[in-house]
C-alpha cells in the first residue's frame, strides 16, 4: 500500500466528510491478529460493562430524569437543525454527500427541507420520520450504499419519532392528531435509537479505519495538529493508531448497543465527539447533531429509575415487558398524559 504511515492521534472525526479521495479496501488489515485482538477486547469490555451494570446500574438524577417527556421534542429539534444545516451547506444526509446543481440534487434537497420542516414544527411528524427513512434508499441510488450506511444513526432517530410521536411542543399534539407517548413507547423508541447509533459507529470504524487504513493515515497526515502521540514522543505509527482508534470506535458502538451504564457511557463517548468540533467546525457539528441527540436521550433516560431498565433491553420490548412497563406507569405519575400547565 503506497501510503506513508505517520504517528497520529486517535480522532473521531468522520474522515469521509473532509477527504473525498478514493482509497482501497483492505480487509487483510482487518483480519490481522492484532486487529482481531482489539475487536475481541472491545466485545469483552462491553460484556464486562453489562455485568457491572447488574450490580450498579447508575445514579438517579431527578433533574435530568424529569426531562424525559421532552425528549421527542429534543430529537425532532436535533434532526431539524441537522438536516437544515446540511442542506444549507450543500449536503444531503452527511458532508460526504454533495448535492449537485441538477434535477436530482433539487429533489433530494427538497426531501431534506420537508424533513426539517416537519421535525421543527411537529406537523405531520410521523410522516416526516417516514420520509427520512425513505431518504436512505434515495441516497443510495445517487451516492452509493457506503455513505448512507454510515448515517444509519438517522434511521434510529426516525424510528424514535415514529414510536413516540411528535411529543410536547408540536403542532400534531396541539391539533389532537397525537398524544403523549407512554412508557412502553419510550422503551421501543430508545431501543431503536441506541441500536442505530451503535451500529453507525461500528460501520464508521470499519469504513474509515479498520477496512480502509490508508484513509485514516492520510487524514492524520493532513492534520498534524491531531498528532498528539508525536507531540508526546510516543513511538506509535499512524497505522497502529488507526487500528487502535477503530477498535475504540467499535467499543463505543457496542456500549451504545448494550445500553448498560448509559450515563457513564454517554459521557465517555461524548468527549471525543465534542472535541472534534474545535478542529472541524460547522460540517462536524451538523453531521454529528443526530448523534448528540441520541446521547442526550440516553443520558436523560438513564437518569430516571423507571426508564433506566428499558435503556439496557437487548431486544425490543416484548408483550410481557410492556405489561411490566404499564404497571410501572400506573405506579408512578411521571408519565401522566396531562400537558404541563403554562
Amino acid at each position: 500500500m503506497a501510503v506513508t504511515w505517520e504517528a497520529g492521534r486517535i480522532t473521531f472525526a468522520h474522515e469521509t466528510w473532509f477527504d473525498h479521495g478514493v482509497y482501497p479496501t483492505d480487509w487483510g488489515f482487518t483480519a490481522e491478529p492484532l486487529t482481531l485482538a482489539f475487536l475481541a477486547g472491545a466485545l469483552l469490555l462491553a460484556i464486562a460493562v453489562r455485568l457491572v451494570a447488574r450490580i450498579f446500574p447508575g445514579v438517579d438524577v431527578p433533574t435530568l430524569g424529569r426531562l424525559a417527556p421532552f425528549m421527542p421534542f429534543a430529537i425532532r429539534l436535533h434532526l431539524a437543525v441537522s438536516t437544515l444545516g446540511l442542506l444549507s451547506l450543500g449536503f444531503y444526509l452527511s458532508p460526504a454527500m454533495d448535492l449537485k446543481a441538477n434535477l436530482t440534487g433539487v429533489l433530494l434537497g427538497a426531501v431534506m427541507a420537508v424533513v426539517a420542516i416537519t421535525m421543527a414544527t411537529g406537523w405531520r411528524a410521523r410522516w416526516g420520520a417516514a420520509l427520512l427513512i425513505v431518504a436512505g434508499p434515495l441516497g443510495i441510488v445517487e451516492f452509493g450504499i457506503w455513505p448512507v450506511l454510515q448515517r444509519i444513526d438517522l434511521l434510529g432517530l426516525a424510528v424514535y419519532v415514529l414510536a413516540t410521536g411528535p411529543g410536547r411542543w408540536s403542532a400534531d399534539l396541539e391539533a389532537g392528531r397525537a398524544v403523549e407517548p407512554a412508557l412502553d413507547d419510550h422503551a421501543r423508541a430508545i431501543w431503536a435509537l441506541r441500536l442505530a447509533a451503535g451500529v453507525s459507529l461500528i460501520v464508521v470504524a470499519f469504513g474509515e479505519k479498520l477496512a480502509t487504513p490508508a484513509l485514516a493515515v492520510h487524514f492524520l497526515s493532513d492534520h498534524p495538529e491531531l498528532n498528539l502521540a508525536q507531540q508526546l514522543g510516543m513511538d506509535m505509527s499512524g497505522l497502529e493508531y488507526a487500528r487502535l482508534a477503530g477498535g475504540i470506535e467499535v467499543l463505543f458502538g457496542l456500549l451504545l448497543i448494550s445500553g448498560a451504564l448509559p450515563q457513564a457511557c454517554t459521557v465517555l463517548v461524548g468527549i471525543p465527539f465534542n472535541a472534534t468540533l474545535w478542529f472541524f467546525g460547522a460540517n462536524e457539528l451538523m453531521g454529528h447533531l443526530p448523534t448528540y441527540g441520541a446521547m442526550l436521550a440516553l443520558l436523560v433516560y438513564g437518569s430516571d429509575p423507571q426508564l433506566r431498565p428499558t435503556v439496557s433491553l437487548l431486544l425490543p420490548p416484548s408483550p410481557r415487558c410492556r405489561t411490566d412497563l404499564a404497571r410501572r406507569r400506573r405506579d408512578r405519575k411521571v408519565w401522566a398524559a396531562e400537558r404541563p400547565s403554562g
